[in-house]
């Protein structure tokens, strides 16, 4: 459904027609004064297309303006960019330092945080199980061929525990 901006837009351009021009016609309060603002809005019209027309530019002059306004818009975005003063002298470098300090401001907060967190604690040295393990002695007697091999590597943080013959393990090796 059209707004009633959209139905007056059209009355006034004159593509209403039939039963929709009724209902609009109908709908208005004061259709005298619609209809005055309607001839001023066509002379109004009228007096733009007539006063306001463009100048015809040939090929060589519309290249050419298109030329001066491309260069004119480039000019003000550096200049935008740059400020006058930096462009009448050269290049500036204090964006280059402030990138500079800014990069090595966040090494060094990088290198702080992760000597922080990530600093390598002690560990706490051997399990209290292996040193459990290893002061106890096998029992020839339930075990008499029973050999206990320790193979540790201290990169690695493992240490394996290799028996052989053990036939079953006496109660006070029971861990805790």
């Amino acid at each position: 459904m059209k707004t009633f901006e959209e139905k007056w837009t059209a009355w006034v351009d004159g593509e209403l027609s039939g039963k929709e021009l009724a209902e609009f016609e109908a709908s208005l309060p004061d259709k005298p004064a619609a209809e005055a603002e309607r001839t001023a809005v066509k002379k109004l019209g009228a007096l733009l297309r007539r006063e306001l027309v463009a100048p015809a530019l040939s090929n060589e002059e519309f290249f050419s303006h298109q030329l001066r306004e491309r260069i004119a818009r480039e000019n003000a975005e550096q200049m935008g960019r740059f400020g006058a003063a930096e462009t009448a002298r050269g290049w500036d470098w204090r964006p280059v330092r402030r990138m500079l300090w800014a990069g090595s401001a966040s090494i060094a907060i990088f290198l702080a945080l992760a000597v922080f967190v990530m600093r390598d604690k002690n560990p706490a040295g051997q399990s209290q199980y292996l040193t459990q393990i290893l002061n106890a002695r096998v029992d020839p007697v339930v075990s008499p061929n029973a050999t206990i091999s320790m193979f540790q590597s201290k990169d690695q943080r493992v240490t394996v525990l290799w028996t052989e013959g053990l036939q079953s393990l006496p109660a006070d090796y029971a861990a805790k």
